[in-house]
């Protein structure tokens, strides 16, 4: 059943220290919220509590309340009632995508700083109003790109800057995630599923943040949609992005595809291969070849979300501003805005030049062992398995 929207009740708990650790409660219990938010607090005890759960489903609220030892359960009617008597000071918003904009305004006005899954929102226009509404009630937005805390990814910025494959020209990239379930949200216009907002926002991302830069255009092709389940969105998407200094970007997103996760980066010396890019339950794999000679390297698969909840935590314990804050939220949804008005035109879509200063470093570097996958209740994996 999907959320409900009720009154908001204000009040104000910025002006006060907050809990150590931090007190969250989860809202939306589905697939990623189960395999992984919710273990990923083991590993983020240091500074981060699990104190309460949002759903309307009661076996969900009764058997992962058991299973957590969590007593505050809540349906989302009671979500501010939830904040207030449970002393919530953040929450990490795993909901369907059309509903992100309305749980994070919810949550600032009641003085709590908000963790939200990615894609930020499905417009600009929710986006900058909940950057807005955040700045305005003095509470902390982070938004969950979890591979900005990740070894590989962030070792394959390390190695782009530091000239090793050259001059960087151009970034390939393809992530294909075969969604079997016809009534998958991922499959729904109406809860911002289509492939752009689902994975291909990972590929972009990526290409932003090893180029360290915004692209000047984008062009995008969709394909497949209207067919069998993908009667909504696209089965898949390709897309071209076009940067500054005469790079350029292509990715390829998918559906209906095998299950495909990689990018390539190429310089003028040479060129850096990654395999399992963007996995959050395998090994990540570089493959770097320069004069021709390769070099491999592979990094152990590892709890992505905790990082997230330790970085979240320790700024709000610290009164830091979060990176990725909400600006990283928006400049992707603005290039997803333009590359659906694309596809839809079929021509190129010019972006306003922006120059976004903060990139992820090695320094956001932050490793937890892995988690292991929990039982689900009432959920499973878009492949469905």
């Amino acid at each position: 059943m999907a959320p409900k929207k009720t009154s908001t009740k204000k009040r104000s708990r910025t002006q006060t220290k907050p809990s150590n650790p931090i007190r969250y409660a989860v809202v939306g219990l589905g697939y990623i919220a189960q395999v992984a938010v919710l273990p990923a607090f083991a590993h983020a005890k240091k500074n981060s509590e699990l104190a309460a759960f949002i759903s309307d489903d009661q076996k969900k609220l009764k058997q992962l309340g058991k299973q957590y030892g969590i007593r505050g359960l809540y349906s989302y009617d009671q979500y501010e009632e939830c904040l207030e008597r449970e002393k919530i000071d953040a929450v990490y918003i795993a909901l369907p995508n059309h509903l992100h904009c309305e749980y994070t305004t919810r949550a600032a006005k009641a003085g709590v700083h908000v963790l939200c899954e990615k894609p930020m929102a499905t417009s600009v226009k929710e986006c900058e109003t909940m950057i807005r509404t955040a700045d305005h009630h003095g509470i902390k937005l982070m938004v969950a790109y979890r591979l900005h805390f990740e070894e590989a990814n962030l070792r394959a910025i390390q190695i782009v800057q530091s000239g090793k494959i050259g001059n960087p020209r151009y970034f390939q990239s393809a992530f294909s995630l075969p969604v079997k379930d016809k009534n998958n949200i991922r499959l729904r216009e109406e809860t911002g599923g289509g492939t752009l907002w689902d994975i291909g926002i990972y590929c972009l991302n990526a290409a932003r943040y090893l180029f360290q830069a915004e692209p000047l255009s984008v062009y995008a092709t969709n394909a497949g949609q209207g067919i069998g389940k993908f009667e909504e969105v696209e089965e898949m998407c390709a897309v071209t992005l076009r940067f500054p200094e005469d790079r350029l970007a292509s990715f390829i997103c998918s559906f209906g595809a095998a299950d495909v996760s990689e990018f390539r980066i190429v310089g003028t010396k040479g060129q850096l291969r990654v395999t399992s890019a963007y996995e959050y339950v395998e090994p990540i794999t570089h493959y770097l070849t320069i004069n021709g000679k390769e070099k491999k390297q592979t990094f152990s698969k590892r709890d992505q979300f905790a990082p997230q909840l330790l970085k979240f935590s320790d700024c709000i314990l610290n009164r830091t501003i979060p990176e990725p804050a909400g600006d990283e939220g928006l400049h992707d949804v603005r290039i997803i805005d333009a590359l659906y008005r694309s596809a839809q035109k079929g021509q190129p879509v010019s972006l306003k030049e922006l120059n976004r200063k903060r990139r992820p470093t090695m320094r956001q570097n932050l490793r937890r062992p892995p988690v292991k996958k929990p039982q689900l209740v009432h959920a499973q994996s878009p492949s469905g398995s």
